[in-house]
Formats: C-alpha cells, structure tokens, sequence
C-alpha cells in the first residue's frame, strides 16, 4: 500500500519510517528543504535510537523516499497522514493547529479519489471534524475520508512502541475509514495479538491527551508521596514497589523525580485543560498535576540549596543530564532549564553535562559551561546534580568522582545510584523520597532488618524485585 506522510518531525519520520520496514511503499514530505536534502543523504534530524539505521535500510530497500513535492507525495497514496506538530500556542495553552489545517487545505485537490486522510498529530476534541469540512470544500463528499489515528510513542524506545504496540487507536466514521486504516496494522499485529480499538473519531481523538494526563497523574502522585517519605523517614523506591505490584495499578510512571516533562505531557495536560475549559467541564484533577508540576521543578532547586547548607551564591554546581529523559536529545520543558535557571538567579555558576543534549541545550540555556565529559564537568564543583538518569551517568565511578569535585554532595534527583553506594564513596547524599542518614533513625532498621528486595509469594517461592528508582518511564 502506498503511504504519503507529511511532516518529518517525530511522529512522522518514525511512524513513516515504521511502516515503511512493514513493507509498504511510504513517501514522507516537509516543506523543510534542508531537512529533506539531509535525509535523502542519510542524515537524520532527531535523536532516536535505531532510527538512523531504519531509514538508511528502507531506503535502500526502496520502501521510503522524501520529498518537498506535496502533489507527487499523495498521488497515489492510498492513505495520506497529517502528522505535523501542534505546539501550545504562546500565552494561550491550547494546542496550535495551524500546521494541521494548513495540511488539510494542500491536500485537498491532490488526493485521489478514496483516499484517506488520517490526522496522526496530537490535536484536540473535534479537529477531525474541522479537516473534514477543509477538504469537503474542495472534494465532493463520498470521495474521500478523514480518521484519526493518533501515536504513543515514547522518545527513546518509539520504533520498539510502534512495531509493538499495546494498542492501536483508530478513529473513524465511515466503513471504507475502518477497513483502510486497519489493514495498515492488521497483518503486522496479528501475531502479536495487539488489540485495535475502533471507535468514534472523537473518542480517538480524547483517548491520546486523557492517556497522558493520566500518566502525568500518575508521576505527579508519586512525587508528592515521595515528599511525604522524606519527611517520615520512608523510602518512595520500596513505596513505589509496594503500590506497583497492585495490578490495578502497575510499576510504569512510579519513578519520584523532579516532575514531568518533554514534547508531549506538559503540552497535552494543557490542551486538555483549555478543551474541558472551552465546553464548561471542570478536570480538577488536571489543574492541580499541571500546577503541581511546574511548582515541584522549581523547587528542586531548593532541594540543592538544602543540601549545600541554604546558600549556593558564588558556588559552583556540577548538573549532570540536561534532556528530559534518557535517550533523547529532547529539551522541551525538561526539569533540568527551570532547575538551572532558579540556582543562577540565586547566585550559583553552573556546568552541565548531557551525552547528546548539548546541542539542544545551547538554544535554551544561558551563562551555563557545558561540557562534554562527565567527571570535566564534576571538578571543583561543590554539588553534583544529577536530573536525567543516563546510562553512563548510572555508571559513573563514585568514588573516582569524589576525588575531583570541591565539596562531596550529591543531589540525586533520579534515584541513580543504589542506596548507600555514594554515601560509602564518601558523598554527603540527598535523594528523592529517601530520609538522610541523619534522619533515618533506629527504629527503622530495627522494624526493617533488611530492604524491601525480596517479594515471598503464596507458594513460598522469592522473587526478586528491583527497588531502585530512575527509569525512561518517567515522562
């Protein structure tokens, strides 16, 4: 089957890509010239692992092409996808679908008679419904269709989430819709026995922003719980597990952390917002995770204040992860700006290390050294910060870092590092949802001989369960 794609951000040059290795013939088209003649050359313009080496073998395979033709794109394409992006606009919240209606409107008399149109892009309650009637002014009505089909890949592993999906949602309101769209994912699908829900293309269009509202719940809860264990001597890691074995509840998103961030949760939950404003629906709960959110970034950078006695004007802060997750070169709304941003206000000189993020990172960060070595950017310093959980930041040599920096404390805002092992490499230690060493008094240990690693089932047998905190499932 032929596919066109338009737009070769994210979503598009991976859904494009993905579909492409499922053997259909894809053409991905953007306006952006530059950004073509690089992939046509095998240069690919995100950070995604195993993307590179997908487009360079569908390519060759002659599955996927680029174009800035638009009307060779679609010709043919028996399926036309609108996956270009929705930012929030400025000083409004509500997602900006200017990009998608501006799609619609240059599709329109291209497409081919049957053809389906399939908003990929995260877009409000009703978009599809405002596309519809875009091309409807061009085409006559019967000769075409418009679905909703929306993505939830998550940056970093999205070629394993597209190619093996707990779920695809289509979004239809014809039989022709229906049978097109799901014949892209049938075949490849059937083994896995990943479910396809079909629905209404509205509902499709509220299951992707209600999905990650609630995950942003979801990492909000977490985090205020972990507040509550620092204050009462507990451990949110072991809490976490505890809850995440409830099968009703799950182990994804329980990772305490300095609060959500990237392309997706804070842009979703607000757009949610502003649609439940718009019809006169109160979503409290929403409200608070958003404002919940944004307060707790900030306050981080109390948390490093705290742990250098209160003061940190002249000192020098090591902040280790800038991207709002591992594996990503993403930056959007990643903790790691406010964080920085609020410690400089405060006086604080900052030096900042990313494995691919720097790049991004200069855009949006001011009067911060950023260098490219982890332990180069931990000498001198009197604090280390670590805010995104890296691999190679996991696996740093402690007691190697202890050796370089001026003062030994360690703000781990990730749960990096197992409990204990920096405090043994010599690092006065503050965490995320654990009570210092000073506070964790006696009768902890008396009523809980040895940590929460071992789960005995009814049979009797042990299972082991890691209590470690830092995961890619923390937004």
């Amino acid at each position: 089957m032929k596919i066109a794609v338009i737009g070769t951000g994210y979503v598009g040059l991976v859904s494009g890509t993905c579909f492409a290795a499922w053997g259909n013939e894809v053409v991905c088209v953007d306006k952006n010239t530059q950004k073509i003649n690089g992939l046509e050359l095998g240069v690919v313009p995100i950070y995604e692992p195993g993307l590179d080496e997908l487009v360079e073998r569908n390519v060759a395979a002659g599955r996927l092409s680029f174009t800035c033709n638009l009307a060779n794109a679609v010709k043919g394409a028996a399926v036309v996808f609108i996956a270009v992006g929705t930012p929030p606009r400025a000083g409004h919240g509500d997602a900006d679908l200017s990009f998608v209606y501006m799609a619609a409107r240059e599709l329109a008399p291209l497409i081919d008679d049957n053809a389906v149109v399939v908003v990929k892009s995260t877009v409000p309650v009703g978009t599809g419904d405002v596309v519809q009637k875009i091309i409807g002014s061009v085409r006559k009505a019967g000769t075409f269709s418009v679905a909703s089909n929306p993505e939830f890949l998550r940056e970093g592993v999205a070629i394993r989430d597209f190619m093996e999906p707990d779920r695809v949602v289509i979004g239809v309101e014809d039989e022709h819709a229906r049978k097109v769209v799901t014949e892209l994912y049938n075949a490849p699908l059937e083994v896995q026995m990943t479910p396809i829900v079909v629905t209404q293309r509205r509902t499709s269009e509220l299951i992707k922003y209600a999905a990650n509202a609630f995950l942003a719940t979801k990492i909000t809860f977490i985090n205020e719980l972990a507040d509550l264990c620092e204050q009462v001597g507990s451990n949110v890691s072991e809490l976490a597990l505890g809850m995440g074995l409830d099968k009703r509840i799950g182990t994804s998103f329980l990772n305490a952390g300095p609060g959500y961030g990237g392309s997706c949760f804070p842009k979703d939950t607000m757009a949610l917002l502003r649609t439940a404003q718009d019809y006169g629906v109160a979503v409290r709960i929403v409200q608070e995770t958003v404002t919940a959110n944004e307060a707790r970034k900030r306050r981080m950078a109390l948390k490093v204040m705290d742990a250098l006695g209160g003061e940190v004007d002249g000192l020098t802060i090591a902040v280790l992860g800038l991207t709002f997750k591992p594996d990503t070169d993403d930056m959007r709304d990643a903790p790691s700006v406010p964080l920085i941003e609020t410690l400089q206000r405060f006086g604080a000189r900052i030096r900042a290390y990313d494995p691919v993020g720097i790049e991004n990172a200069q855009q949006i960060l001011s009067d911060v050294e950023l260098i490219e070595d982890p332990y180069e950017c931990a000498r001198g310093a009197d604090a280390v910060v670590v805010i995104t959980e890296w691999g190679d930041i996991r696996s740093l040599d402690l007691s190697r870092l202890k050796t370089i920096v001026r003062q030994p404390v360690l703000v781990d805002l990730r749960n990096a590092y197992e409990p204990g092992a920096a405090e043994k490499a010599g690092f006065r230690v503050s965490a995320i949802g654990r009570s210092t060493s000073a506070r964790h008094d006696a009768r902890s240990s008396e009523l809980l001989p040895h940590p929460a690693d071992v789960v005995t089932s009814s049979r009797g047998a042990r299972v082991h369960c890691d209590v470690m905190g830092g995961s890619v499932d923390n937004g």
